[in-house]
Formats: C-alpha cells, structure tokens, sequence
C-alpha cells in the first residue's frame, strides 16, 4: 500500500488539485511495491503553473542579489533539516544505496542551493565595456524537466541558478522518482518564497514534459535526460525559438596509460562505472587499457567487481542497489545478452537474476573484456552495471577509441605523469575529465560535447545559462 500519497500540484504558492484525475504510482526499487503516489498533470495544469510564473517574473526579477541569495540560504537550511527523510525516499525509489543516498542525493542539492547563494555576494551583473555598460538579467519563465537517477541534484542543478539568476520556475520531474520535489516544493513554501516564483506539476513526459518544452510563455527549457528525449524537446522547444540547455547521456571512457598505478586505476574505474548501479550519465563505462596489460586489468576489475554484491539499498553495507524500474533492468540484461552474443568475454555477472534476489529489479555487476569498441555495449548508453574492457596498441589509438562514439559528456584519464595524462585529457572530446581519480567539483562546469548536449551546470557557469546579456550603449 502507497505510504506517501501527494495528491496536490505546488501552483502560485498554493498546494491545488490537478485538473485531471490520473495519478502514476511511485515503485520502490527493491521490494516493486507501491510506495508512493502523485498526480498524473496535465496540459491544463502545465499552462496554470506557466502562467504563475510569468505573473511571479517581473516581481522576482525585480529583487536584488542579496535578497535572492537569503531566499537560497534558507531553501539549502531547510533540505538540511531533511536531509534523512530526501536520502531514504531516494534510495527506495532509485535503489542507490543510503550511504551513497546521503551523501549524494541529499547532499549535493544542499551544496549546490548554498553554492548559488555564495556565488551571489561576487557575481557581477554588470560591467562597463569601452562607451558600454553590459548587463546580465534573468532570461524569464524556466521550464525544468528532470530525470529520475539523481532526481533532487538535477533539479537543485537546474532550480538553484534560476532563482538566483531571478528568474521563475515551472518544475516538471520525472515520474520515476518525483517524491522529493515534493519535498522541495514545501521547503521552499516554507521559506517564504513569493507566489509563482517557484511551481510543480508532476505528469508523464509525453505529456506535461511536452506540454511544458512547447509551451509559448516558457522563456527557456532544461532538459536533463535521455539523447532521444532532448531531441525532442529541442523540436518542441524551436517552434517558439525559446533557449534550450540539454545534459544528455553518455559512453564515458577510461583510458589507463601504460605507466598508471594499475591496481588503483582498476579500482577506482569499476568504482566510477558501477556508482548508482550503472544509472549515470557520466559513468566510465568503457575502459580503455594497454593490450599488454590486459590479462592483469581482467584480474583486478573481476577482483573489484566482486565486491559490489546486490542487496537492499536501506542495508548498511550495501554497495550495489537495484535499477529503478522493471523496464530498465530488462534494458540493462538485454544488452548483457547482446554483448554474449558479440563474441566479448564475460569475465562476471550475466543476464540472470543475482542469486536470492529475484524479487526487485536486480542485475549482476558485469564485466566483459576483448569489447570491440564499435559493437553495441562498447557504442550505446546501457545505464546499468556493465564495464566494457577495450584493449588499444599505441597511445594515439587509445584517444581515438575515446572519442569514436556520439557521446562526450565525461572522460578519464590515468597515468603516472600528470604532464603525460593532461597532453591526453585535452585530446578527449568530452565536457570533464578526471585525472588520475580527481574528485567531483561541484563549483565545475558540467556538460558536454556533441550528442551529450549543450550548456553546463553548476557554478559560475550553470547560473550564467539562465541569463540573457544587454549592452547599454553610452
């Protein structure tokens, strides 16, 4: 039975009834029963939300930094308060383990909200250019869509630089994983945020998502989800030539060097392909190593990937989670088979069920090796568990096995020179690379290349997305 039934939309700074009468239950992960419930919105609604936030933008994009930066504070206080409850619904609804959950799910959003309030007291919007003045002003109305592997640090990644850029927000997230929206949505209402500034409708993509990318008084339209879906949201968003930023998926490489602290890259890559149960557009599912050291990289990733046994995500030690949903897993074990039947290795996992867990969308960590780097595991975004080993000859080859698919969100390089992995990081076509296991910067730009999208996230450059530039003649 549902035990977190929201049956309200958050609309001009009111909880209202959906004007339809669907509702889309939300599964838990690991047990597939029915834990929660929202309303299913409509059109009718996306366009009530819309015209709240034109309402709320003149108003809003009125106030100055310091005010907009105090509303941020507040909105990041009150997700600390919460920041148990965001963890436990997020991992029940997307299976990351509670651990992981509390320290990415929940605090991410809170570090980018605070983030945003920080960046406020220096960023300048406006500056003097020879006989101009440059200004930097909101660009409106934000219609957000988020998806539902890290469902509240897509939507903060989103809805923290808008605000504080001062523009209004019509939020729609993915009706996976919505709950914590709802939570969000009344942190905010608690901080007391004008009427219409912030809105959530909940609804299915094909409907609300469209409805909200197409709608002719949204300003500009984030997107974070699937190639195929931005696409589409970039066709619905042209009819009214509105801005569109796009963070789509990935085939993120790996390229261990020949002189690279093997163990620690072997390690550390399996860790970056398996983190959220593979659910990651940025993973570093392919790993490109020297074909001489091949034997000794399938010793250490099958070593690692034994570590990362399936269980109950809410179970301490718990490393591996299941996928979100039941279609997804069939997605993820259709391409382990597709893999088998490429003639790859499979060095660990499979297809079947893990073992006692045939309840919960389950998949075994997968390991495969002698991965042709233009067969379908090696080419497309699987989103589960599952490492491609690639073995190159020459250097040069590694960084073009790197760069040969649509994909260039992220990247990773490893060697036992700095000098020598930074020569190849700049050779990668791809939004961010890590350095030999250089950590998350949250303040970073993130983004990518070709078909990972365009526009970047956080920081500096996620809050200047969300502004037009204006030059004042003198």
């Amino acid at each position: 039975m549902a035990s977190d039934v929201r049956d309200r939309l958050y609309i001009d700074g009111q909880w209202v009834a959906a004007l339809g009468a669907g509702t889309i239950d939300v599964v838990n992960a690991a047990t597939e029963e029915v834990m929660g419930r929202v309303p299913d919105g409509t059109a009718a609604d996306v366009d009530r939300a819309v015209g709240a936030a034109r309402g709320a933008f003149a108003m809003w994009s009125g106030t100055g930094p310091e005010e907009r930066a105090k509303v941020l504070r507040q909105i990041t206080e009150g997700l600390q308060t919460r920041m148990m409850e965001i963890a436990t619904v997020i991992s029940q609804e997307v299976g990351m383990p509670i651990n992981l959950a509390m320290l990415i799910q929940a605090g991410l959003p809170i570090m980018t909200f605070g983030s945003m309030a920080d960046l406020l007291q220096t960023f300048a919007f406006s500056e003097q250019l020879g006989s101009s003045v440059v200004v930097r002003e909101p660009v409106g109305v934000v219609g957000a869509i988020t998806p539902w592997n890290y469902p509240l640090h897509q939507v903060a990644a989103k809805v923290a630089p808008a605000l504080a850029a001062g523009c209004t927000v019509v939020l729609k997230p993915s009706e996976v994983a919505p709950l914590s929206a709802f939570i969000l949505a009344e942190v905010i209402d608690r901080a007391g945020v004008p009427a219409g500034v912030f809105n959530l409708v909940t609804g299915a993509g094909q409907v609300a998502g469209e409805a909200l990318a197409g709608h002719r008084g949204v300003d500009m339209v984030s997107f974070t989800g699937s190639t195929r879906a931005g696409r589409r949201v970039s066709e619905l968003a042209a009819a009214s030539v509105k801005r569109v930023a796009l963070e789509l998926g990935g085939k993120s490489p790996n390229v261990i060097l020949d002189d690279a602290d093997l163990a620690h890259a072997v390690r550390d890559g399996v860790a970056k392909a398996f983190i959220n149960s593979g659910q990651t557009c940025s993973a570093l599912t392919r790993m490109i190593v020297p074909r001489g050291r091949l034997a000794e990289v399938e010793r250490l990733a099958v070593e690692a990937a034994a570590s990362y046994t399936p269980g109950d995500p809410l179970t301490p030690g718990t490393r591996l989670g299941p996928l979100a949903g039941a279609a997804q897993r069939e997605r993820v074990r259709g391409y382990i088979r597709a893999g088998i039947d490429s003639g790859a290795k499979l060095l660990c996992g499979g297809p079947e069920a893990p073992d006692g867990l045939e309840r919960g969308y389950f998949v075994r960590p997968t390991v495969f090796s002698d991965v042709d780097p233009g067969s379908v595991i090696a080419q497309e975004e699987i989103f589960g568990p599952v490492l491609s080993i690639i073995a190159y000859d020459t250097e040069s080859e590694a960084v073009e096995i790197a760069n040969d698919t649509v994909y260039g969100l992220a990247a990773a390089v490893w060697s036992g020179d700095q000098e020598r992995a930074l020569v190849v990081a700049r050779q990668l076509r791809a939004g961010q690379v890590e350095v030999n296991g250089g950590s998350f910067n949250p303040l970073a730009p993130f983004g990518g290349y070709k078909q990972s999208g365009n526009g970047r996230e956080l920081g500096r450059f996620g809050l200047e997305e969300f502004l037009e530039v204006k030059s004042l003649q003198l």
